[in-house]
């Protein structure tokens, strides 16, 4: 099964090895553009300074709108922006999300675009430490976005959408060999688990990187490379990305051997969406909602911007109803609203861990070398 939902762009992670590596990104094409995007903009958007667009309509403008390569929309709401505001946009996908804020910090101040959307919180100290951003936080995130998705933004950028990145484990591969689930993270060095676990390597897949960061924020700096020594004493695999652990090394659908996986909270109901009709009345997956780590995305106006107002009109539109409801089954992450009512595969079937693992996203920036270092010397040498 291959869906929005897993992210193939977070996958894809050689930024990791130094921004040497962005100059790459220079050749990164464009997409045409989307003719059509607009939903009135916002009247009363300002910015923390107080700065806020001038006018509630506009001349026809053309605002780039720079993304992540599993950004998606229903077309239609793309044309009904524009259609209502005179701003048409234009989408260009960069890569993945670490290949987005690479490229963006290097052209920091002289940006390629207008807006960015697909920062997360594993990365957004790096973009806002470059620079990258004029400050505009949506005026609908003051009042209808939980502060929890809005800590340590620097009231920089706005929360769209969130996730939780969660060990999954085959209902139906536990009932047949009539053996318990495991329920906590502490659970997955337990011997009746032995070669049951497969997850991402966490310095090639941001999945594998989210698990690590759970670990550490679970565990500490002290006791994650104990947690990791004893996955290992207890054969769990490593594969290089959520498409070889989820497709090839997971038990669902038979294919691999392992019943327990790195996935996410979403994944339940995207079995059932991207299923083969009949579809599935219900999935054979669940999620354990112990030591999931949350990954929250942003869009914010890139410094340089020639125009500051559709652009801030831009990243209204991205916390406007509309898209948020449009966003789960787009791509299989939960709106930043609470008021936008779920699709009822999404609210039965996906999970809402109660607790999620977070750490601040400046913590993770200081320290995450060292960490994957530390994972690399336990799991892997």
């Amino acid at each position: 099964m291959i869906s929005p939902l897993h992210r193939p762009r977070r996958d894809s992670r050689s930024w990791i090895v130094g921004t040497a590596a962005c100059t790459v990104l220079a050749a990164c094409g464009t997409a045409a553009p989307v003719t059509g995007p607009s939903i009135a903009p916002s009247t009363s958007a300002s910015s923390p300074t107080g700065a806020s667009p001038a006018q509630t309509s506009f001349a026809p403008t053309t605002v780039t709108l720079i993304t992540h390569d599993s950004f998606a929309l229903t077309e239609s709401l793309l044309a009904d922006f524009t259609a209502r505001t005179g701003i048409t946009v234009t989408l260009v996908s960069v890569g993945d999300a670490g290949e987005v804020v690479n490229k963006a910090a290097l052209t920091a101040g002289n940006p390629e675009g207008d807006v960015l959307f697909g920062v997360d919180n594993t990365l957004l100290s790096r973009a806002l430490d470059a620079g990258v951003f004029d400050p505009y936080v949506s005026p609908a995130a003051a009042t209808a976005v939980s502060s929890a998705l809005k800590v340590s933004t620097r009231d920089a950028v706005t929360p769209i959408d969130y996730g939780d990145v969660c060990v999954n484990l085959d209902d139906t591969w536990f009932a047949s060999h009539q053996l318990d689930e495991p329920k906590t993270l502490a659970d997955l060095v337990d011997p009746k688990y032995r070669g049951l676990l497969v997850v991402e390597n966490a310095a090639t897949s941001s999945t594998g990187l989210a698990f690590l960061l759970a670990t550490v924020a679970r565990y500490g700096d002290d006791g994650f490379a104990d947690f990791w020594t004893a996955l290992r004493a207890n054969d769990v695999k490593v594969v290089n990305g959520w498409t070889e652990a989820y497709e090839g090394e997971f038990t669902t659908g038979g294919k691999g051997s392992r019943p327990i996986v790195v996935s996410y909270a979403s994944s339940p109901p995207a079995e059932i969406v991207y299923a083969a009709d009949p579809k599935p009345t219900k999935p054979t997956t669940s999620v354990m909602t112990d030591g999931c780590f949350r990954q929250v995305e942003y869009a914010g106006v890139l410094k340089g911007t020639k125009h500051p107002e559709a652009a801030r009109a831009v990243v209204d539109w991205l916390l406007s109803p509309a898209v948020q409801a449009d966003v789960p089954l787009s791509m299989f992450v939960f709106p930043v609203l609470d008021t936008v009512a779920l699709p009822k595969v999404f609210s039965d079937f996906a999970a809402r861990p109660a607790e999620p693992l977070t750490l601040d996203p400046a913590q993770i920036d200081a320290n995450r070398s060292a960490w994957l270092e530390t994972w690399d010397q336990v799991t892997l040498r």
